[in-house]
């Protein structure tokens, strides 16, 4: 065992003088060390629960003959974020969490990991570490909010956001929207719909780094306990049988993981995360891959943002396995996963519950996954939507570009009248660099949708947007404008022809005025955006978002480690 290192052996008797200081005796010290990364903290709604879970982990590992020892992580709300200059930080927090925990397993060299991550960055953060160290791990996520209920309604933070809209418009009173702040959001878990915090505990499950039921047994569900005992049994028995991540998170697995992704719906998020965990697995996934799955698969259900149903009405209709089952066709089914079992004999007894929840395969939500991957002279290197979250009027557009270079001028514009039906609102210098951090546009997505407009105006960014997004809202747009991309030089009038079917992105102007437009701002090139200590090294290091947003080698080359 790697443990063996520190606690064998004569030479050893300081480091075992200092175990048996924290209460271990010779057993305890003896046997395989287990570590518990959770991410427990007292201000993310998503974590708040997580001690619970790491009691169950805990003792799942004692009981298979292990030892556990617990830390935590940082983890960051992106909700408590949105629209603030904290909003710079989520996304680059995704390294510090991968970083640290391959700090603190090497630096004790422990045998195993059980990794405890809930919320958006934390999930792919957790997977990332396990991918790069490639000891025996397994990951237990925190698991959904339950939906709050306004009026016999069932509400989440997507309404909570769009109250904000109609109370500027007058249509809500502050006592009211007051009122639906204590009911939005009743207890622990993260955001009640298929955020990005929820499509990557999916994704956890797809790839077969979770146990079977694990990413919607939801957060105050006696299941989930159950599960995280579970986990930390299978923790133990992962080292027994020497199953690594990587034995797990093969291509074929990451194509399954992402296939589940696109027939859910789920976050745009997803296309800078999967990237950045493979790496780590020594393997490639690009935006090409992802948009040759997407036409593989179909989109069979209809979640909020994009649709009626919320994660409890998923795992009532029998969560991810449920899902595997009927994609299975399509699927990699003799991918190994963290039971020891495949795929196949996982899913092999799931059930579809509620097939107005899960569709079948031959009667979709949609005839393609989710994701829609543009491309033209806007975006060279391409962009994303979720094309199952835009209304039917808004999926083919051409309008005036109003141009901003942040979102807080954008907002303010919108709410003071002068963005129009037709418009197309362009937010830049928003990206991994020019933000730097790549904030979320979610807060003037709601605001859009509040005021009636989200079948009037489109949102095209380099910047990201929240998994609870919907409407005409496109992003990731690379190159970024800090990086010399076309949407640099869009100008207020422009006209923006956006074709989500054909895949379309374009500013129509001739190619030689756009040329003459760019050799002009590289003449004039500005300086990035201010910013100090991690930022300033992030905004060094990070690579576009159509590469995941991954952070360069130290040789600058941002491809694979060979």
């Amino acid at each position: 065992m790697r443990s063996d290192f520190i606690k064998k052996g004569v030479q050893r008797c300081t480091q075992r003088a200092l175990l048996k200081s924290l209460g271990l005796d010779d057993g305890a010290i003896e046997r395989p060390w287990v570590a518990v990364v959770n991410s427990w903290n007292e201000i993310v709604p998503g974590h708040i629960h997580l001690r619970s879970i790491s009691k169950a982990v805990k003792a799942g590992i004692i009981s298979a003959g292990g030892t556990p020892f617990e830390f935590d992580t940082i983890a960051i709300c992106d909700g408590l974020c949105q629209g603030t200059i904290g909003m710079r930080y989520p996304l680059p927090s995704r390294e510090i969490i991968a970083d640290s925990i391959e700090v603190m397993v090497q630096a004790h060299m422990f045998d195993a990991m059980v990794l405890i991550p809930s919320c958006d960055k934390t999930v792919p953060g957790h997977l990332m570490a396990a991918a790069r160290l490639n000891i025996p791990s397994i990951v237990v996520t925190g698991g959904p909010m339950l939906p709050g209920s306004y009026r016999g309604k069932k509400i989440t933070t997507v309404e909570m956001r769009e109250f904000m809209g109609k109370f500027k418009l007058g249509e809500l009173s502050e006592e009211e929207l007051n009122i639906i702040e204590g009911l939005a959001c009743p207890g622990p878990g993260s955001c009640a719909m298929l955020g990005t915090a929820n499509t990557m505990a999916a994704v956890t499950e797809a790839l077969g780094m979770s146990l079977p039921g694990c990413a919607t047994a939801h957060a105050v569900d006696a299941k989930k306990i159950r599960i995280a005992h579970e986990t930390g049994k299978r923790a133990v028995k992962l080292l027994e049988q020497g199953l690594l991540p990587r034995d797990i998170m093969t291509q074929k697995a990451f194509e399954n993981a992402i296939m589940v992704d696109l027939a859910l719906g789920g976050s745009l998020n997803a296309t800078l995360h999967i990237p950045a965990i493979a790496r780590e697995a020594k393997l490639n996934i690009d935006l090409e891959m992802m948009e040759k799955l997407n036409s593989l698969t179909r989109h069979i259900c209809n979640l909020l943002p994009s649709g009626p149903y919320n994660l409890k009405d998923l795992d009532e209709a029998g969560g991810i396995p449920a899902v595997m089952k009927e994609l299975s066709r399509i699927l990699n089914l003799d991918c190994i996963t963290v039971t020891g079992k495949t795929v196949r004999e996982n899913i092999s007894d799931a059930i579809i519950l509620r097939p107005e929840v899960i569709r079948p395969f031959d009667n979709p939500v949609h005839p393609e996954g989710g994701l829609a991957v543009l491309r033209g002279n806007l975006a060279p290197n391409g962009s994303v939507c979720k094309h199952v979250a835009v209304v039917k009027e808004m999926l083919v557009h051409r309008g005036p570009a109003k141009v901003f270079e942040s979102m807080e001028e954008a907002i303010e514009a919108l709410l003071d009248g002068q963005i129009a039906a037709g418009d197309v609102i362009i937010i830049r210098y928003e990206g991994p660099k020019g933000g730097p951090g790549m904030r979320e546009m979610h807060q003037i997505a709601s605001i859009i949708n509040g005021m009636g407009l989200g079948d009037k105006v489109a949102l095209i960014t380099d910047g990201r947007f929240s998994g609870s997004t919907r409407g005409a809202m496109i992003g990731h747009v690379s190159p970024e404008a800090a990086e010399g991309g076309p949407i640099t030089v869009v100008k207020n009038g422009d006209i923006i022809s956006i074709d989500i079917p054909k895949r379309r992105l374009n500013m129509e102007v001739s190619d030689d005025e756009l040329k003459r437009r760019l050799e002009e701002w590289n003449r004039k090139r500005p300086k990035l955006k201010g910013a100090e200590g991690y930022l300033q090294r992030y905004l060094f290091f990070v690579t576009s978002a159509d590469k995941g947003a991954i952070l360069k080698e130290p040789n600058g080359d941002p491809a694979l480690s060979k």
